[in-house]
């Protein structure tokens, strides 16, 4: 079926009967972007942007699911990203992140919270997730730190905080980086971040040295743009390629090469 030749829809339809389409193929799903923001923290956000998000293993189902609907779906980012287009209309789908750290596992699922979105019941990706998420958005056009400071004011409290450690990993610089923006954007909730974070945190990085050895530039993984002199300028290694990240030289040309589209 040819997606032109459907008539205009609300946005909120089209988001509704996505919905449908994904409980009809029995497809796990989880809402994302500004709609778990929003109800996260009490704060309205521009509802155009919703992110469907599910594991990588399910994109082959969802693909078929929405073209046999009459839509068109295609994976423009084999690394973490499909679309779904319909009648000018477009619904991003997320199954990892754009620097290849971020991959949907079934804790995402385990975690996740229930909510009513446009009618129906769905279910959001959990807080702790959604903020490290948030946490890697450092490009030049878009940061993402307000929206991670705003979750940790609206959620800080009820964290799941090991488990959020666990998360950002040898990336914990990230989280720490937040979390004292956080200590100078609201000094009347500073206790609502454990101290026993903030002081496992401070005596990580009080233990850092300089390695040498370690030609590498993390930077990359904050914005896929800004750092790249120094990865070819600079000689220094890309953090995002595997071993040390998750995407592959091919994923990192696609990538880079969007760069020019946006």
């Amino acid at each position: 079926m040819n997606t032109a030749s459907l008539p205009k829809r609300s946005l909120a339809t089209f988001y509704q009967d996505a919905f449908a389409i994904l409980e009809e193929a029995q497809i796990q799903f989880l809402i994302g972007g500004a709609f778990a923001q929003s109800r996260y923290t009490q704060r309205d956000r521009d509802t155009k942007d919703l992110d469907i998000i599910l594991r990588r293993d399910d994109v082959p189902r969802l693909l078929v699911a929405f073209e046999h609907a009459g839509y068109h779906a295609d994976v423009p980012y084999p690394h973490w990203l499909a679309k779904i287009h319909s009648n000018g209309q477009y619904l991003d789908v997320l199954f990892g992140s754009g620097n290849g750290v971020i991959h949907i596992d079934d804790c995402w699922f385990t975690h996740s919270v229930e909510a009513d979105v446009l009618d129906r019941k769905v279910r959001l990706c959990p807080p702790e997730e959604l903020l490290w998420s948030k946490a890697f958005v450092q490009e030049r056009e878009r940061f993402d730190g307000a929206d991670a400071l705003h979750l940790l004011h609206a959620c800080a409290r009820t964290l799941d905080w090991d488990r959020l450690l666990a998360r950002f990993d040898h990336h914990w610089p990230v989280l720490f980086s937040h979390l004292v923006l956080f200590q100078f954007t609201y000094p009347d909730r500073r206790a609502d971040i454990p101290r026993r974070i903030i002081t496992e945190l401070s005596d990580r990085l009080s233990r850092l040295e300089q390695n040498d050895a370690e030609h590498v530039c993390y930077g990359t993984i904050l914005s896929r743009e800004q750092y790249l002199y120094d990865v070819n300028v600079l000689g220094y290694e890309d953090a995002r390629l595997v071993p040390r990240g998750g995407m592959t030289r091919r994923d990192l040309e696609i990538w880079t090469e969007a760069i020019n589209k946006k």
